[in-house]
């Protein structure tokens, strides 16, 4: 029999939490940093380097997966985890944003979405039941039901329409996925900025009953201030023995502010990201190694951190094969941020163990405000 998916919380530091989630592909430590390997693969990684930076989980993506290699296929070599060899667990989101931000030609009805692919034209329906089985099909050890995330600013008869239609969806998801021991469903709470809203979605998932809960529909384009507004009560809606999952965060100080305010996970592309179009993330904010000043410095990237890029480069070297176009630049910086992201994740974890959160964010802060080390 399958170990039952759990968790369980170590400790608490105001609103913020540290624990482990357990499942049978192994253990994912509170707060956790998701990196995002949308089409199988954590771009310009390898799976081994990316649990090299303390990775204990990725992210993967139904909507890209269904359409490039699909799922079936992916089903046909022995599921995603062997497919892209990564062997601990894998969180799948349901590919309703997807659909609404990358898609063409979108019919939303009661029954899902039809819409054209954004790589060949070619028609698809993705519905809750078609979302929960293409992450069967995958073998995601955390599914994601189906939903659908407005983008904001909107005003809150859309969203609420928005999200009663999710509401309904949840509810299929959660009989389409059925009895799976050892596979995680979440709910998506959404509702904008509103927390009338808001609240009315998290009664309604509750009573449905999920594995864990995430807070969707925000980095959405309302900006950070409102985020931060909706994460002061948001979390408090759902139950607190279950996991608490922000989807699409996100920059360092996002990460830092949603700890702060009660959220377990997060993903985002933007350590992969950022690596590829020179830029590094440290604790002193971000560098961007395009720039003249860095041609002749010899200092690493970071001289506090302990990854191969910081260990064995210099900043010369990558302006070099930045400006060289060179596969090296976006290898290094890619493993340099997600390394910086999981060491920000282990902080965060430290300090909320010891009840000394509030000292670690101060830190946090003050740092970032020196800025970058002066060029030599």
């Amino acid at each position: 029999m399958a170990q039952a998916f759990g968790f369980a919380l170590h400790a608490t530091d105001g609103a913020a939490r540290t624990g482990v989630i357990s499942t049978p592909r192994g253990e994912i430590r509170t707060p956790a940093f998701m990196p995002v390997g949308t089409a199988a693969t954590v771009k310009a990684m390898m799976p081994e380097s990316v649990r090299e930076t303390g990775a204990d989980i990725l992210l993967g993506n139904t909507y890209h997966l269904m359409l490039r290699p699909t799922a079936e296929r992916i089903a046909n070599l022995g599921g995603l985890h062997k497919f892209m060899n990564w062997q601990r667990p894998i969180l799948t989101d349901s590919g309703g944003f997807q659909v609404m931000s990358l898609a063409s030609l979108r019919k939303l009805t009661e029954e899902g979405v039809r819409f054209s692919s954004h790589i060949d034209g070619s028609k698809h329906m993705l519905s809750p039941e078609r979302s929960m089985e293409i992450q069967k099909l995958l073998g995601s050890d955390i599914v994601m039901c189906f939903d659908e995330c407005p983008a904001l600013p909107a005003d809150d008869a859309t969203v609420a329409k928005s999200m009663r239609l999710s509401m309904r969806w949840a509810q299929r998801s959660r009989d389409a996925f059925g009895d799976r021991p050892g596979h995680a469903l979440f709910g998506i709470m959404q509702g904008g900025v509103t927390r009338d809203l808001r609240e009315e979605s998290a009664k309604a998932l509750t009573q449905i009953g999920f594995d864990g809960y995430a807070v969707g529909g925000l980095a959405v384009g309302e900006g950070q201030e409102a985020m931060f507004s909706v994460l002061d009560y948001a979390p408090g809606f759902l139950p607190a023995d279950k996991p608490r999952y922000l989807m699409g965060v996100g920059k360092p100080d996002d990460i830092v502010g949603a700890v702060e305010r009660g959220i377990d996970m997060m993903d985002c592309v933007l350590p992969s990201r950022s690596g590829r179009t020179g830029q590094g993330w440290t604790r002193r904010g971000q560098v961007n190694i395009k720039n003249q000043r860095h041609q002749d410095d010899p200092r690493p990237l970071d001289e506090n951190c302990s990854c191969p890029c910081c260990r064995n480069y210099s900043r010369a070297y990558l302006h070099h094969v930045f400006k060289a176009q060179e596969i090296i630049c976006s290898m290094l910086l890619t493993w340099h941020n997600l390394h910086y992201f999981q060491e920000l994740m282990q902080g965060l974890r430290d300090a909320i163990a010891v009840g000394q959160l509030r000292q670690f964010v101060a830190q946090f802060h003050a740092q970032r405000a020196e800025g970058d080390i002066e060029p030599l």
